[in-house]
């Protein structure tokens, strides 16, 4: 009888340890236990530690609350500027509700993966290049918004969502790279005409005390042929005051004018030297300027001949010559 009782609380020990390491569960901390009885869920979700099910009627199946990190693959599309861009992205999202996260959606990763995907092409479409390169925390919080709405409902969570990289064609990329140097010429050239213009300022209020003071001007005179003797030592620099410059330029004459002090003079073909016996000066001038007349020229312009006892040694010249008519021939000799 004895017998009989030991191998009856043997079994049932057996039994109850067969039982208990069907039943028992651990749930870790990062996990929750979601239990399907004969297919119907049970509400009361399993919290981390050890718990136990009943076997061969319930399922445990335990759901991951940790932070998911899935990256978007890249999608190409074209912005609403007409550029052809490929962008990829990451996003953050866990497990709120891990009941809804098995009812309500076959597998909640591949879904959050496709919406991502789509989201990330509409996204594309509805923003400029300018915004997708520079204003990309904007973009992030629209695509959050977007993935946050149908997560809700399948118990999933969207944490964050990141732009990571945007790729352009290598024609995009030479054009903005010209845009961005000529707009940082642009700039430089800016920049140096307003210090130009600062500096014309200061130039001119430093001329309107120099011009009060002239003792200024020679002082700055100085301090510029000292600076350039220290830096050149064979160079001799010879200062010429501005004011003996204006000087000369008032003093010089302009061409074609008579000089300072200086009687005008009359052309070269008026004023020659005179023949012996002509008249000179302004008598020359006024013989000049008189009517050419036969009766003036016998009158006036024939000198007498006995003020040039040279010519009267010359031979008796025909009256022909005189008048410019031809000579008689001599006569001949004609022989019968």
């Amino acid at each position: 009888m004895v017998e009989e009782l030991l191998a009856a609380a043997a079994a049932a020990g057996t039994a109850a340890v067969v039982y208990v390491a069907a039943a028992a569960r651990v749930v870790k901390q990062y996990e929750r236990g979601v239990v399907f009885r004969f297919g119907r869920l049970l509400r009361d979700v399993r919290q981390p530690g050890f718990t136990m099910i009943v076997p061969i009627v319930d399922r445990l199946h335990k759901v991951n609350l940790q932070i998911v990190t899935m990256p978007v693959p890249a999608q190409e599309g074209i912005t609403r500027d007409n550029v052809t861009v490929r962008v990829d992205a990451v996003v953050y999202f866990k497990v709120v509700d891990a009941a809804d996260a098995l009812v309500r959606v076959e597998d909640y990763r591949f879904a959050v993966s496709q919406m991502a995907q789509t989201s990330l092409r509409s996204i594309i479409g509805k923003s400029d290049l300018d915004d997708l390169l520079s204003n990309r925390e904007k973009l992030n919080q629209g695509l959050e918004l977007m993935l946050d709405s149908p997560a809700m409902g399948w118990g999933v969570a969207i944490d964050r969502v990141e732009i990571k990289d945007v790729s352009l064609p290598e024609t995009m990329k030479r054009s903005m790279a010209r845009q961005a140097e000529a707009d940082r010429e642009r700039r430089a050239r800016v920049i140096n005409a307003d210090a130009e213009l600062q500096a014309s300022k200061k130039l001119a209020e430093a001329a309107g005390v120099m011009s009060a003071q002239p003792a200024a001007l020679q002082l700055r005179l100085l301090q510029t042929v000292m600076a350039v003797s220290a830096e050149k030592n064979s160079t001799l620099v010879l200062p010429i005051p501005v004011e003996l410059l204006r000087f000369l330029e008032r003093a010089a004459p302009t061409p074609g004018a008579p000089a300072p002090g200086s009687r005008p003079t009359a052309p070269p073909e008026i004023f020659q030297e005179p023949l012996p016996g002509l008249p000179a000066g302004p008598e020359a001038l006024e013989s000049a300027e008189s009517p050419d007349t036969p009766e003036s020229r016998v009158t006036t312009d024939l000198p007498d001949l006995a003020d040039f006892p040279d010519l009267a040694a010359l031979p008796d010249l025909p009256d022909d010559t005189m008048t410019g008519a031809p000579a008689d021939p001599e006569p001949r000799n004609e022989t019968p």
